[in-house]
């Protein structure tokens, strides 16, 4: 078909690239991946950090227990964050929220090193997750608004690679200063409240975004009838024909999170013990290991985007669910030497952490502008709560049913990521579509 004058605009917004839509990317991005920093390096030292605060005299049971708990507490705080920030983004805008999101997870996360008791150290993790729910659904709302041309999933591939690339230096920083004792380790982590300040100065709000708050407030002003837009965003979303896409967007998030906090949290305390048993220095062991894992993480964030534009967002999250499997499945049921698991690790990296990413891109397609975050936001936070647990079962279940054989129970834990698969099925396919303003 021969182009138009009048295809012709639409056709250079599509592949126009703006100074602004680079920094937005560069904000969240940088957001996401010091949140993905922080939360790596608390499971990087938990275990010694819980043994620490515990004293000489707790045992293996009382240690599982209480480093599930620690992190199941951290996930509870990520999942009420994330809803309720969420929806004040929709409500208030993206970008002040997003700054607040940064400043507390830095913040408390390393105030998280003055811990002298357990309780101390939980209730600094709750605060810490409550900041750290918000990076996730309201920079991926932010990117799908702000590169709604045909870059748009790969530009939201490229944000959620920041999350792994976090964890990616978070194995480094560890393996440099680890050593020195899990406190000074987790001071570290308030270098990410520096974000706060580009996005302060470089981020701005999206214009759909904008145009929907100031629609909203005009009929209030004018008193006039409300519209389906006016509507509180939980019940939008809770409501035909969102519900569907509610629906699968909770299926996808609760299994793929299932699987990933089990794996995260559990594979540095697999590593130290794998180690310990062969006389590898431990810290560089895990500091090893986990770089590998997150650097696959990297690859599975940054390439989703350009599968999904390849072959659709639906094959991409299966390519996602079977990577997962199979490098699960392979790796952590059998007692494997330390360098198995170094060729192994990228592989469940690059599955585990690609769904992850697969959300931030098809999840804000699926959703209009005035309930995009709350949506992502719901999604997420939803499968955070229900997954919340998912660390502190693969404690108990390794310990009371598996000798303590703590690859057996994240296998176990990590099988609900099959739920994903139905979530997958109920959703439709929007791979080329134009968000809405």
């Amino acid at each position: 078909m021969l182009e138009t004058s009048a295809d012709t605009p639409r056709r250079s917004a599509r592949e126009r690239i703006t100074r602004r839509q680079w920094t937005t990317l560069a904000g969240t991005t940088l957001g996401w991946g010091l949140e993905g920093f922080d939360a790596s390096l608390f499971t990087l030292v938990v275990v010694p950090a819980t043994k620490d605060i515990l004293g000489p005299q707790a045992n293996a049971a009382s240690v599982a227990f209480h480093v599930g708990l620690a992190v199941t507490l951290f996930l509870g705080g990520w999942a009420v964050g994330g809803l309720l920030f969420g929806m004040l983004s929709d409500y208030f805008g993206r970008v002040r929220i997003l700054m607040a999101g940064v400043l507390v997870y830095a913040v408390f996360t390393a105030a998280s090193a003055l811990a002298h008791e357990f309780w101390q150290l939980a209730a600094l993790r709750f605060v810490a997750g409550l900041g750290s729910g918000v990076e996730g659904p309201v920079g991926a709302a932010l990117i799908a608004e702000t590169w709604n041309n045909r870059y748009r999933a790969r530009a939201a591939g490229v944000m959620a690679s920041g999350y792994a690339a976090g964890f990616f230096l978070a194995s480094l920083v560890y393996g440099l200063i680890g050593a020195h004792g899990w406190r000074v380790t987790l001071l570290v982590a308030v270098v990410p409240a520096v974000v706060a300040l580009f996005i302060r100065r470089y981020v701005r709000e999206p214009e759909a975004a904008i145009a929907v708050r100031r629609r909203r407030a005009q009929r209030r002003a004018a008193s006039a009838p409300r519209t389906a837009e006016d509507r509180f965003v939980l019940r939008q979303v809770f409501t035909p024909p969102l519900l569907r896409h509610t629906v699968g967007c909770l299926l996808i998030s609760t299994g793929a999170l299932f699987a990933f906090w089990s794996i995260t949290t559990w594979t540095p305390q697999i590593i130290t013990t794998l180690a310990a048993a062969r006389g590898i220095p431990p810290v560089a062991a895990v500091a090893t290991a986990t770089a590998l894992l997150n650097l696959g993480g990297v690859i599975g964030y940054a390439s989703w985007g350009f599968i999904a534009d390849a072959i659709g967002r639906r094959a991409a999250f299966m390519i996602s669910f079977a990577a997962s499997a199979a490098g699960v499945c392979a790796l952590f049921p059998f007692h494997h030497s330390y360098q198995t698991y170094l060729w192994l690790l990228p592989l469940v990296g690059f599955g585990i952490f690609g769904t992850l990413g697969g959300n931030l891109v098809c999840f804000p397609e699926l959703f209009p502008t005035g309930v995009r975050a709350s949506a992502v936001a719901l999604a997420n936070s939803t499968g955070r709560l229900l997954t919340a647990a998912g660390p502190l079962v693969a404690g108990t279940v390794a310990t009371r049913y598996f000798a303590g054989d703590l690859g057996l129970a994240v296998t176990l834990v990590s099988a609900v990521l099959l739920i994903g698969v139905v979530g997958v099925a109920v959703l439709p396919e929007t791979k080329g579509i134009t968000l809405d303003a």
